[in-house]
């Protein structure tokens, strides 16, 4: 039976429900998995470090359970507040799961970021299942390489070799979190892929466009917020979903920063509106009209109130 999406599930039967987070060195594959784990992009992706600025939440819902992936960022050595803080929205996420997947790339070598984390995981009370990821990037002998490397680093309850992009175990993956979740009711209705606003959303799809087209340091300089979303009335006789017009602001730090973003007369900041209006009109199904502004908010890394205005 169903109440507000959700299915009432029989006290004794074997349906689990719980939270799992993903955690690792950035660019470790985090938010790629967890997109390929729910079905459906959740989370941005970029080959840029400190990609994932907040814990996102990504649901797989299935007849026998539903897991909350947690996404968060990857923990790093900071070297501004910012940073500081998305190490905080870590070790905060880690003290409120029932597993954790730690996360490391089969083609990188193991490192001290890897190692500090894994001493981390095993002070924990949640059990830890290590996951190599990139599989698809290496031949088999490296995977074999890397699995062996990190049985080194701790205890863990699995090691799993994946490949999000390729698909390779994901399902297995899926089904060795499920079993170590508790018995528990259903969290989420069962259509809800993430409990991210679509505010929260658009803005990650304008951050990944200008992550694409950008390089150096500028990738960590740029935060975006949505400052408005007006739908228009359809016209008379218009069978298409209505327009809506979004203005959004991408802020930099330094005014040295803009000419970048927006490259010679405009071309690149219409290129990240071309690019991101694409993604944010798959997810909200209907035509978008983005309106881009660029804005420099000084050494906003590093400011407490300007980070608290850009809700970080």
């Amino acid at each position: 039976m169903r109440e507000n999406g959700l299915v009432n599930h029989d006290e004794h039967d074997d349906y689990r429900s719980g939270f799992c987070a993903f955690v690792g060195r950035p660019n470790a594959g985090k938010s790629t998995l967890t997109n390929a784990l729910v079905g459906s992009k959740i989370v941005i992706t970029s080959d840029k470090p400190q990609t994932t600025r907040r814990a996102v939440r990504g649901v797989l819902s299935r007849p026998d359970g539903q897991l909350v992936i947690v996404d968060t960022p990857g923990l790093h050595r900071p070297r501004t507040l910012l940073g500081q803080r998305l190490n905080d929205v870590v070790r905060e996420a880690l003290s409120e799961v029932d597993v954790v997947g730690f996360c490391i790339p089969a083609n990188d070598k193991i490192g001290p970021g890897d190692r500090f984390i894994a001493a981390e995981l095993q002070a924990l009370k949640a059990p830890a299942v290590a996951i190599v990821t990139k599989t698809d990037t290496v031949n088999k002998q490296r995977v074999a390489e890397q699995l062996m490397a990190i049985s080194k680093l701790g205890e863990f309850i699995e090691i799993v070799p994946v490949s999000a992009r390729a698909g390779d175990q994901v399902t297995l993956l899926a089904d060795l979190l499920m079993s170590r979740l508790p018995a528990g009711p259903q969290l989420y209705p069962v259509e809800m892929t993430t409990d991210e606003s679509e505010q929260s959303r658009i803005a990650e799809l304008i951050r990944e466009a200008a992550l694409a087209d950008v390089r150096d340091e500028l990738p960590h300089s740029i935060a975006v917020t949505v400052e408005e979303m007006n739908p228009r009335e359809a016209g008379a006789g218009d069978g298409r979903p209505p327009l809506i017009d979004i203005f959004a602001t991408l802020h930099l730090e330094r005014s040295s920063q803009k000419p970048i973003i927006l490259g010679s007369g405009g071309a690149r900041l219409k290129r990240i509106g071309t690019d991101a209006r694409r993604g944010i009109e798959a997810l909200l199904g209907r035509r978008v009209n983005l309106n881009l502004h660029v804005a420099v908010m000084g050494e906003w890394q590093r400011d407490p109130k300007k980070l608290d205005r850009l809700g970080f």
